[in-house]
């Protein structure tokens, strides 16, 4: 709602038939298999990941951004409890996922998105600090509470506009499965899959 602070949910240029599919909470071991169906049907995605877990997969990490995909932050902890984070610790946070990212691939992300999409003064304060760009969504999957696969697929069908985002999670064979549909379905409809970077015209790192 950009109450707090301003976060990008779609592009307003719908001139053109591209959207952009963005995965949360990875890199996870389904990543790879999500790395694959986006290379069958040549397709970008833009992947926000936690620092705890770039930990556990730093080679996925570093195939995401060699296979053209764009990497943005997650958060380190993506603690239920980051709400109530002071903005010290968001900075903190959000530091902890970028100097890992650029020890890994020499690169210094621009692009965060809170955990669970939650914003407050803090970490308004501390997007700001670290000199981030927030991005949201519009397309809400909730393929990590819908069980129905078709349900999933039927769900972001409905909402799909040119310019979108849509929400999904590298985390399940369920979204592995949506994905290759999503794609087809994409393609039959004459979209393009892009990165947010291309999508919103903006850089997804700093010079």
């Amino acid at each position: 709602m950009n109450y707090f602070t301003k976060a990008i949910c779609k592009s307003n240029a719908t001139n053109k038939k591209n959207i952009a599919i963005t995965f949360d909470d990875g890199p996870h071991e389904k990543t790879p298999e999500i790395l694959d169906v986006l290379m069958e049907y040549n397709a970008k995605a833009t992947f926000f990941c936690i620092g705890k877990q770039i930990e556990k997969h730093p080679e996925i990490l570093k195939r995401i951004l060699n296979e053209g995909h764009i990497i943005g932050n997650h958060s380190y902890s993506h603690s239920k409890w980051n709400g109530f984070f002071s903005t010290q610790k968001m900075v903190s946070e959000i530091e902890q996922t970028n100097i890992l990212v650029s020890k890994l691939v020499n690169k210094k992300v621009r692009l965060f998105r809170p955990p669970f999409g939650v914003t407050n003064p803090n970490i308004a304060r501390a997007v700001v600090k670290t000199n981030q760009i927030v991005v949201g969504w519009n397309i809400r999957s909730l393929d990590t509470v819908i069980e129905s696969e078709n349900a999933i697929l039927n769900r972001i069908k409905n909402r799909l506009k040119p310019g979108g985002i849509i929400l999904l999670h590298d985390t399940s064979a369920k979204t592995v499965s949506v994905l290759e549909q999503l794609l087809l379905f994409l393609q039959s409809e004459g979209y393009q899959t892009v990165t947010i970077e291309e999508l919103l015209e903006i850089s997804a790192y700093e010079n």
